[in-house]
């Protein structure tokens, strides 16, 4: 950092594809903040969107107060997007947003008043995401974004310290300096998955602390049905994750990944828990439908469902490199047993 008073500069990065009539939204939400003026810039990344996005993006640069830029490349994935806006940022600060991800009216103003509470060049934040009112979110929406597969808020206390595995990048603040000293995102992932907490992993094994600001709050504005959520995770798991573990951060979250499943494993080892694993798989495909219900069912519910339709899939990645394609993917007809109900595209 330069000093003090130019902590106050910050940049925000907003990747985009094809998200046009979102991303005014999300615009229209820094312009709304409480603390405006601390904004220098707001970056714009389109990874070579086919719709509108640059005319709303300019009509935005135009009408809105607060400075927007606008900036282009070909369709190279979310990581190259990020690493495009870095090397363009002229803020002390670089707060990573997201196309979907509307501000609250004070979360910019949260962020950096962390960063004035820790200024290390080594100390970052999280902010918190919830789900947009208008969206409407079911009860299982709320329960993956606390304690399931979108994120783990639930888990996570004011002013916690996080591991590298929670560095959500869509709502997280960085000093500058510390990223040009430290690397870039890796641009070998174009897909969508893992390429933040790769990223995050480097940081961490080079001092970086992210601390967690419950009040830096962002709105997803995004409904996701069970399904889709599920589409999502194969995405994540099928499409990324071969690429992922070979990384020296894939490597370590496979790692803590297996012992997590081998203490699960370990209590499930009694007969009696084993005749009532063989019940509850029987009553999953009756259950499932309840999954977009408005209706609140208990948290462990929701864990329970979830997990009987999303360990296959996990299963089927953790089997690699034996499933891999030639292009580098999870093959998917090797997906088998315990969740016919997921539906495998060809």
């Amino acid at each position: 950092m330069h000093g003090a008073e130019n902590q106050q500069c910050v940049s925000v990065v907003i990747p985009t594809y094809n998200r046009a009539e979102i991303v005014r939204k999300t615009l229209q939400g820094y312009a709304a903040q409480d603390s405006i003026g601390q904004i220098l810039e707001v970056l714009v990344v389109d990874d070579g969107s086919s719709d509108n996005t640059r005319s709303v993006v300019e009509e935005c640069t135009r009408s809105l107060l607060v400075p927007v830029r606008y900036l282009y490349q070909q369709n190279s994935g979310l990581a190259a997007a990020r690493n495009h806006a870095i090397r363009e940022a002229r803020g002390d600060l670089i707060l990573f947003g997201d196309d979907d991800i509307v501000p609250g009216q004070s979360m910019v103003n949260e962020h950096l008043a962390w960063h004035r509470r820790y200024p290390e060049p080594t100390a970052g934040v999280l902010g918190h995401v919830a789900w947009a009112p208008e969206v409407r979110a079911t009860p299982f929406m709320e329960w993956a974004g606390l304690y399931g597969p979108q994120f783990q808020f639930g888990y996570f206390k004011p002013g916690m310290e996080l591991d590298f595995r929670h560095a959500y990048f869509c709502n997280t603040s960085i000093k500058r300096s510390f990223l040009e000293q430290n690397g870039f995102f890796n641009e070998s992932f174009r897909g969508y998955g893992w390429e933040d907490i790769e990223f995050s992993y480097r940081l961490y094994e080079r001092g970086w602390l992210l601390r967690y600001n419950p009040h830096a709050i962002g709105y997803h504005y995004k409904f996701e049905t069970f399904e889709q959520t599920l589409r999502r995770t194969e995405q994540v798991w099928w499409k990324s994750w071969p690429a992922y573990v070979r990384t020296e951060s894939g490597k370590r979250f496979f790692d803590l990944l297996c012992a997590q499943r081998m203490r699960s494993d370990s209590e499930t080892k009694s007969l009696v828990r084993r005749q009532l694993g063989r019940l509850k798989r029987a009553a999953a495909p009756l259950l499932r439908p309840l999954m977009d219900s408005r209706i609140k069912l208990p948290d462990k519910f929701y864990d329970f469902v979830w997990y009987h339709y999303s360990k296959p899939i996990v299963d089927a990645a953790f089997s690699q490199p034996n499933n891999v394609d030639d292009y580098g993917e999870i093959s998917r007809d090797t997906v088998t047993g315990g969740a016919p109900e997921v539906t495998i595209r060809k």
